[in-house]
């Protein structure tokens, strides 16, 4: 599948979305390190079959190296890894992962 056209992918959007929501401030932490895992259990398969490339990308480098470290890190350096995450996860998805 070219990456060039607008593909419909309301689940990924939707855990991107909240990342950045967090990010911006309007989820608190406590409410991302608690929604983020069970939205991504919630809709895994769905985004399996939207972008399996990009679902994989999510669960890696957001939820395993950075969300499970939530109880380890400070309010502060969770949300540097989190944002340093998600920057790497969108600059993947845009320039293509092959």
């Amino acid at each position: 599948m070219e990456r060039g056209y607008a593909v419909s992918q309301p689940n990924i959007d939707f855990m991107m979305n909240m990342t950045k929501e967090y990010l911006s401030g309007e989820m608190d932490v406590i409410d991302y390190s608690l929604d983020f895992p069970y939205e991504l259990e919630k809709r895994y398969k769905k985004m399996h079959r939207e972008d399996d490339d990009y679902c994989e990308l999510i669960y890696e480098c957001l939820y395993e190296e950075a969300v499970v470290l939530f109880n380890e890190l400070s309010d502060g350096e969770f949300k540097k890894l989190i944002r340093k995450q998600y920057n790497y996860v969108k600059k993947i998805a845009k320039e293509g992962f092959w």
